[in-house]
């Protein structure tokens, strides 16, 4: 393994170790799928969790030159995290009267957007670049239908600007049986043939693996970047990037019948050993993992029991007699806790396990 990069854990404190390489060579097996179009990477909610200002430098450096980001604040960020070269789009647009950067890039969501842009561009004698949103089905952002036949009569409304793609956002594409994904496609194509002609930007992680008719001229591939399966109930062919272990601060023996955590809700079958771990809810390991989730110790599953608390997470460690204080779980990353398997036990998606990860960790940046 690389050497690691970051903070050293404290006594008691959990060590969150990110794989750069991984998440590199993720992107360019991405990239590949993706050819002859460009692939994007989506580095919205400070990397999904895992650390802009670590993650971002990385897919530069494995060839990365497009970003997406959620809201100008992250744009403003990310250009001073990247510099000048590669381009930053901000997905949610500009807020009324705000310019940005002359560095980043719009994503226009409304006609209202397209005429603020239009009109300072025009002002200043410059044309702004920017991106054009349709919606096709999300019915979130984007130019509804209504919008986009204005536009589509008229199409004097973009003087001023430098349209780099059109772009719409698939609702179901991890579903690849859903009937929306064809009708988005089509929806988009219409769309884009009562545009000026411009480059087109269609498939999200899931959207790149639905076959030929969602290539586009630019990919935003998010989650798998990251590891997470972008092809639910298939292989997962992303690397995982995320690892993270917390150790046990204490090792409980009690007797059968003792109840365990807030609300008494496990109780001991036989004489037990409980290991207390130093993670909760505030570190995002999610209250609904509560009796459901198990860490990984050595290859060896480690049930979770009782409730999961604030600060600490108890585990069944009766037959495992070389867990002690000071040895780690690991929680996420293992064997059996995949981010998709906590997931799964949570009862939620790979995206919220990672954006959920806490401040308190101590977090160890390994390859890129």
């Amino acid at each position: 393994m690389a050497e690691a990069r970051g903070a050293a854990p404290l006594y008691g404190q959990p060590l969150l170790t990110i794989d750069l390489g991984a998440i590199a060579a993720n992107w360019r097996d991405l990239a590949a799928r993706g050819a002859p179009g460009a692939v994007a990477g989506v580095v919205k909610a400070d990397a999904y969790g895992l650390g802009v200002a670590a993650v971002a430098p990385a897919l530069r450096a494995a060839g990365c030159r497009h970003f997406f980001v959620a809201c100008l604040t992250e744009g403003l960020a990310l250009r001073g995290i990247l510099g000048p070269g590669p381009m930053i789009a901000v997905l949610e647009g500009f807020p009324p009267g705000a310019d940005g950067d002359a560095a980043l890039v719009p994503v226009l969501n409304s006609l209202d957007e397209v005429a603020a842009q239009a009109a300072a561009a025009r002002a200043a004698g410059v044309a702004r670049r920017a991106i054009l949103h349709i919606d096709t089905g999300m019915a979130r952002l984007g130019l509804d239908a209504g919008e986009l036949a204005r536009l589509s009569a008229d199409h004097g409304m973009l003087a001023g600007l430098d349209l780099l793609y059109v772009m719409t956002h698939l609702a179901c594409a991890d579903e690849p049986e859903h009937p929306l994904n064809a009708e988005q496609a089509a929806r988009f194509a219409t769309a884009c043939a009562g545009l000026p002609a411009c480059r087109r930007s269609l498939a999200n992680s899931s959207g790149m693996f639905l076959g030929a008719g969602f290539a586009s001229d630019l990919a935003r591939p998010g989650c798998a970047l990251y590891g997470v399966n972008p092809t639910p109930g298939t292989a997962n062919l992303m690397r995982q990037a995320v690892r993270l272990a917390a150790p046990v601060l204490q090792v409980r023996e009690i007797p059968a019948g003792a109840t365990v955590g807030y609300g008494a809700s496990w109780t001991a079958s036989r004489p037990s050993r409980i290991a207390t771990v130093a993670a909760g809810y505030a570190d995002g390991y999610l209250r609904s993992l509560s009796g459901r989730a198990s860490a990984d110790f050595r290859g060896r599953p480690i049930p979770l029991v009782a409730r999961v608390s604030m600060d600490l997470t108890t585990f069944d460690v009766t037959d495992h007699p070389d867990i002690v204080p000071g040895e780690s779980l690991v929680l996420i990353g293992g064997e059996g806790c995949t981010p998709d398997e906590v997931a799964a036990r949570a009862g939620t998606i790979g995206y919220e396990i990672l954006t959920s990860l806490g401040a308190r960790y101590a977090r160890s940046y390994v390859g890129g």
